[in-house]
C-alpha cells in the first residue's frame, strides 16, 4: 500500500511538473518572441500577427512606436527567397492545369486556368447576415473550382464574413460598396475588365464603369504590374498561409494557395508570392484575402491543407472557375 502511495505521489508531481512547465512556456513564449534576442524572429512574428485577426496580441507587448521601428527597419521587398521552386503538375483537364509547388519553408498549389473568361467573382447570398464557404459560392454558382476572394469585415464582430470590404463587382454591376463617397472614393482592387484582363489598381466607382470592369473584389498589395515588381514589404506582412492572382501575357489566369502556420508549411512572404509569380510568368499579380481564409476547392474538394481547425471559413466572396 506505502508503494503504490509513493507511486501515485510522484506519478501526481511529475504532472504538476509538466503542467507547470508548460503553463510558464506558454506565458514566456510572447516575451521571448517580442522582447527576445532573436531579431528575425521578432519581425517575422510582429508582422505575421499584425495582419492576422488578433493585432491587439502585438501592441499588448510593444508601443506603436516600437512596431513602426520593427516595420521601418525591414524592406525586405527584394529579399532574395528565390529558392528553385519545385513544380509536379498533379491534374491537367477541361483547359485547367493544377500543380503542387514547394519552396524552402512552403508549399501549396497553383491552378492555371487558360482562358480567363471562365473567371468570376461569387457573393454570398446572404450579403450583411452571413458568408458562405468557398465550396458553397462554388456550388451556388455551378463552378468547377475556386479561392477565397477579397477582404471583408465583420461590424458586429460576428466573423461569419458577411459583409466585402470595399469594391465588389460581378457580371459588370457594383454588388457592395462601403466606401466613404459611393463614387469618388478609391481603394485596391483586383479586377477583370470586358476583355478579362487582370487589373491591379486604385479604383473608386467611377473608375469601375469607366473601365469596364466586369468582376472585381478589394485586397493588397500588387506583387507585379505590366511585368515589375510593385513596392511592399515582408516585414509588415510576415509569414502566412497566402492566396493570390495573377495572369500571364497569353490570358492564362494563375490562382495560387500556399499553407502556413503548420510544420509542414509554414508560410510564405510577399516577395515569396513575387518570385513564384515571376517563376511562372506572370505580368499582373496580386494578394488575396489569406491567413485562415486559404482555401483551393476543385472538383468537389478542398486540395490544399486549410489551417483553420474548424474548416472552411464564411467569407463573402470567392473567385470561381466556371465551366468550359
Amino acid at each position: 500500500m506505502k508503494i503504490r502511495k509513493k507511486m501515485r505521489f510522484k506519478f501526481k508531481m511529475v504532472m504538476v511538473f509538466i503542467l507547470f512547465n508548460l503553463i510558464f512556456t506558454v506565458i514566456l513564449a510572447p516575451f521571448v518572441i517580442f522582447w527576445g534576442p532573436f531579431e528575425a524572429m521578432q519581425v517575422l512574428a510582429v508582422g505575421s500577427v499584425l495582419t492576422s485577426r488578433h493585432p491587439q496580441v502585438v501592441k499588448a507587448f510593444l508601443s506603436d512606436a516600437q512596431i513602426d521601428e520593427i516595420v521601418d527597419k525591414y524592406n525586405e521587398a527584394d529579399s532574395s527567397s528565390n529558392i528553385p521552386i519545385q513544380r509536379t503538375v498533379s491534374d491537367a483537364s477541361s483547359g485547367i492545369t493544377i500543380e503542387d509547388i514547394k519552396g524552402k519553408s512552403f508549399k501549396g498549389k497553383v491552378m492555371l486556368i487558360k482562358d480567363p473568361k471562365r473567371i468570376k467573382v461569387a457573393v454570398t447570398k446572404e450579403m450583411g447576415v452571413t458568408g458562405e464557404r468557398v465550396s458553397d459560392l462554388v456550388k451556388d454558382t455551378g463552378a468547377i473550382a475556386g479561392i477565397n476572394g477579397g477582404a471583408f469585415y465583420d461590424p458586429n464582430g460576428s466573423g461569419n464574413g458577411a459583409f466585402p470590404d470595399g469594391l465588389t463587382v460581378h457580371n459588370g454591376e457594383i454588388v457592395h460598396n462601403n466606401l466613404g463617397n459611393l463614387s469618388t472614393d478609391s481603394t485596391d482592387v483586383i479586377a477583370l475588365d470586358k476583355d478579362s484582363n487582370l487589373i491591379c489598381e486604385k479604383m473608386s466607382a467611377d473608375d469601375i464603369k469607366k473601365n469596364n470592369i466586369q468582376e472585381a473584389v478589394s485586397f493588397w498589395p500588387a506583387l507585379i504590374k505590366d511585368g515589375k515588381r510593385c513596392e511592399f514589404q515582408d516585414s509588415v506582412w510576415g509569414v502566412a498561409p497566402r492566396s493570390a492572382i495573377g495572369q500571364k501575357a497569353d490570358g492564362t489566369i494563375i490562382l495560387v494557395v500556399i499553407d502556413g502556420r503548420q510544420l509542414t508549411s509554414l508560410g510564405a512572404k510577399m516577395s515569396d508570392l513575387y518570385n513564384l509569380f515571376k517563376d511562372y510568368d506572370a505580368v499582373n499579380a496580386a494578394n488575396l484575402d489569406g491567413g485562415s481564409s486559404t482555401e483551393l476547392f476543385y472538383n468537389g474538394k478542398v486540395i490544399n491543407t486549410l489551417w483553420n481547425w474548424a474548416g472552411e471559413r464564411y467569407l463573402p466572396t470567392a473567385i470561381v472557375v466556371m465551366p468550359e
